[in-house]
């Protein structure tokens, strides 16, 4: 069970870039539905954090599941314009492997991506975790929202 002490997603909105620079730059969200009750909420903290610190653009794709991010991330690479890129999922562990081969492979699948040259970051924002309520403390629970760090990382990661 978390201790639940201290919210991960508080930050310092004077150590944030110019959002007049912010408003010029356009981002891109890529969502799992699986697990929508996590995800959407990941999703809507990223969405307030962009919007607070200025971004006007943002471009949102639904993907099924937390492997499929990973495509979406690269289309989105693909298609150009774009500042940087989060992705949002959330992984539960089960009582098969499958938890494993999901996070491995969208993790490695991530890291690919952020490796390429000449590509716009992507963030990672997948949950991995053992049970609902750990993810439900990090999607605005009592941890913060995992969605909000994103969002700032997304915004830090194309400024620096």
């Amino acid at each position: 069970m978390a201790s639940c002490l201290q919210n991960l997603s508080e930050y310092d909105p004077a150590c944030m870039p110019c959002k007049e620079i912010v408003a010029k730059q356009r981002y891109a969200i890529a969502v799992a539905d699986w697990n929508s009750d996590v995800t959407f909420a990941l999703l809507e903290g990223a969405v307030q954090a962009l919007n607070e610190n200025g971004v006007e653009q943002i471009d949102v794709v639904h993907v099924p599941g937390a492997f499929e991010l990973t495509y979406a991330a690269k289309r989105f690479q693909e298609q150009g314009g774009y500042a940087a890129i989060i992705v949002l999922g959330c992984v539960i562990q089960g009582d098969t492997p499958h938890f494993d081969y999901v996070c491995g492979g969208t993790t490695q699948g991530i890291a690919y991506l952020n490796a390429q040259k000449g590509m716009v970051p992507v963030i990672f924002g997948l949950l991995t975790v053992n049970t609902l309520q750990q993810a439900m403390d990090r999607c605005g629970g009592c941890l913060g929202n995992k969605g909000v760090e994103a969002g700032i990382t997304d915004i830090k990661m194309e400024n620096i």
